[in-house]
């Protein structure tokens, strides 16, 4: 995917992020590389990190959250898009804040937990503008303005979760504009993203930090060279326990239900495995070992299509709430990736939904379960290389 693709003609011309950290940053500093780029604004609560957004090239102008009211950054239309970089109660308060600023445009953002915040948008009445939640699979155990990165997002999965409000255009537009920034789009229903990522990303974290503890608590009780030799593969699979603990405390409280799980039947795998040690159990060490060994070496081809080999998925649609959110989400749940997705508005009510499919997932299984869902898909290939 191209670093720097030409922009459509109605792509977002202006960008507003609030909450200029690693992640916020990195959106502001990755959208300057666009042709045409953006016109990026930023707002920050902590005036140093406003001047080394600004000094630093990341926004084009930056301010507190008042004086960004009082630009009109905040309201109407004057900023085709809100990207709402904060942990998920501030991004909450700021869905209030836009609303009654009367905000037109699009919302999205980037907590790591979709569910309290998609919940929260949908229950804001008559609001302006329309809100798809986003959860972008990338980071650092850095942190600030500092750490941002203009390429942070290439390669990496982006989660999209538009809720009933969502329109075809609006999620069409944030697509292209995700997309653009080097990242690859998937669609997830709220309540299962939090469980998934409970699974691949919390859960890990805390193993990780719990790793950290062990082994300092050996170090403690004089094993001083433990953490000497700490190196390879231990540094390797405790990086993220670096990350703030302030941000996991909070990620861990959204996502309270989900990790307490994960972490309950993590412990059971864990036991099964002590079990067959302790049992000096040579063959079902073997075979344990052996099965965890052979699904990590398929995770890239889970990752990416074996080729450029593209489908167009046709459905016609009524023009009613929800209909975006539940095709998407149908598509990422069949393991799917939208490459391109266009409207075709036959009449007022009335719609004929496009998407361009890359050759990953179930498709077949996509196809049945649309058709159960009421719509009437068909599918057919496209030409290696043809638009």
């Amino acid at each position: 995917m191209s670093a720097t693709p030409n922009r459509e003609r109605d792509d977002f011309g202006s960008v507003l992020v609030i909450g200029l950290g690693l992640i916020g940053g990195s959106i502001a500093a990755a959208a300057h590389r666009l042709d045409p780029a953006p016109t990026v604004y930023g707002v920050d609560v902590d005036a140093a990190t406003l001047f080394v957004a600004v000094e630093s090239g990341v926004v084009d102008a930056a301010a507190r959250p008042d004086v960004a009211r009082s630009n009109g950054w905040l309201s109407g239309d004057g900023v085709d898009l809100i990207v709402l970089a904060t942990p998920v109660a501030q991004t909450i308060e700021w869905l209030g804040v836009l609303a009654e600023a009367g905000y037109a445009g699009v919302v999205t953002d980037v907590a790591s937990t979709k569910s309290r915040v998609v919940e929260a948008a949908e229950a804001l009445n008559g609001v302006a503008f329309t809100f798809i939640g986003g959860h972008p699979m990338a980071g650092s155990e850095r942190s600030g303005i500092d750490a941002a990165r203009k390429d942070l997002f290439d390669g990496a999965y982006y989660v999209l979760t538009p809720g009933v409000a969502a329109g075809a255009d609006e999620f069409r537009r944030l697509h292209s504009f995700i997309s653009s920034l080097g990242a690859r789009v998937v669609c997830v229903d709220p309540a299962a993203h939090d469980e998934s990522v409970a699974i691949i990303s919390h859960v890990p974290h805390v193993a990780a930090a719990a790793l950290i503890e062990l082994a300092n608590s050996r170090a403690a009780e004089g094993g001083e060279d433990l953490l000497r030799l700490a190196a390879g593969g231990f540094k390797d699979m405790t990086r993220i326990a670096a990350g703030s603990a302030e941000l996991w405390t909070g990620i861990c409280m959204d996502n309270a239900d989900a990790i307490t799980t994960g972490l309950r039947d993590l412990r059971h795998v864990i036991a099964e495995f002590e079990q067959l040690v302790g049992a000096r159990d040579v063959e079902g060490m073997r075979v344990w070992l052996s099965r965890a060994a052979e699904v990590r070496r398929s995770l890239p081809t889970q990752w990416v299509p074996a080729t450029s080999r593209l489908s167009e998925l046709t459905l016609p649609v009524s023009d009613r709430p929800g209909v975006i959110s539940a095709v998407t989400t149908a598509v990422g749940r069949a393991g799917c990736n939208i490459e391109d997705i266009e409207i075709d508005h036959q009449s007022e009510d009335s719609a004929v939904l496009r998407l361009v499919l890359t050759d990953e997932g179930d498709v077949h299984g996509l196809m049945g379960d649309l058709a159960r869902r009421g719509f009437e898909p068909q599918l057919r290939s496209l030409e290696e290389g043809s638009e």
